[in-house]
Formats: C-alpha cells, structure tokens, sequence
C-alpha cells in the first residue's frame, strides 16, 4: 500500500494579509515532526514551546514542571489524528502566541519520484522570532512602511536589510524539508 500524504495548509492567525503554506507532509508523520515541518514553512527557528490542539486535545513535548498536561507529541501519528477534511490548531511560543490554522486539504497516495514533506506554495515572509506576536508585527510593518515612523530606523535595523514581508520563497523552503527526509 502507499504512503498516504495529506496536503496541508497554514496560515497564521492574527495577521493580514494573510501568510500561508501549502505542504505535503507523509501522514506517518509524528506531530514533532509536523512541527519541524510548520517551522521551516513558517521560517521560525523553533526557540520556543509550542502544542498542537486537535479534536480539543493538546500535544507537545511533556514538561513535568508545567502545569499544561499535553499529550506527548512523539507518540502520535498525524494520520491517528486528523484525515482529509480536518482542522486543527498550532500555537508556537507562548509568550507571543503565534497561532497557525491548518487544514487538511487533501489526502493522496505518494508520488514515488517526489520527496516529502515539500512545500508547494505560500504567502509572505513568517515574521520574525520575538517580534511581539500578531500587534508587535504589525508595529514592525507600519514603522518599516514609513521612513518617518520614530521606530523606522531602530527596527529595519533589529530585523535586518534582507526582511521583506511580501517575500516568499517556497524553493528555500523545500530546501530545508528536504533535511528532515
């Protein structure tokens, strides 16, 4: 039989324009790597927590000393979960609380020429890590829009010359999915 691969999009709550990814993920994939999968899309650099919430379960990395109980995210099968037609819900790091909506646009048996996860398509650069969630991005984008903002000068600094928000490259991205094969 096949490999089963899910077409899944995200896109990030909370910001508009919207930024979306559209990627094949092998349903036999665990959540962790799900996630490696979200952050590389996204162009996060997995600093910081995060948990999946599926059918009102959480999954994550158990922490003893938090007082969340999640699920253990090794543990589960994307394909256990979800199924086409699904959606369900990521948050990366809790303190800017960045939610991602995903949503399982099909499900396919695997091309056997093609490599997976891969990325197919998508909107706008991620934000960057520790920019202040959803408002603390769209300061960001409003004092880089105008050269007369007071914080124009101090954030196209913090961010780097190379930070363009409409940017998207989804061959950068299958670059760096090929890594988790």
């Amino acid at each position: 039989m096949p490999r089963q691969i899910f077409a899944l999009r995200m896109s990030l709550a909370g910001v508009r324009p919207t930024i979306w990814r559209r990627v094949l993920v092998p349903g036999g994939y665990t959540l962790d790597r799900v996630h490696r999968v979200v952050q590389h899309a996204m162009g996060w650099r997995d600093c910081h927590l995060h948990s999946f919430e599926i059918d009102g379960m959480q999954y994550g990395e158990p922490d003893p000393d938090c007082e969340l109980s999640v699920h253990d995210e090794l543990d589960v099968r994307l394909d256990a979960v979800v199924g086409k037609g699904s959606r369900f819900h990521y948050t990366y790091d809790f303190g800017d609380w960045w939610e991602h909506d995903l949503v399982v646009e099909d499900a396919v048996a695997a091309d056997p020429d093609e490599r997976y996860p891969t990325c197919l398509d998508g909107e706008r650069a991620g934000p960057p890590e520790d920019v202040g969630g959803p408002q603390g991005y769209l300061l960001l984008l409003a004092a880089l829009s105008d050269p007369g903002h007071s914080e124009h000068r101090s954030m196209r600094e913090w961010v780097g010359p190379g930070f363009d928000p409409e940017a998207f490259d989804p061959g950068r991205v299958r670059t760096l999915l090929r890594r988790l094969c």
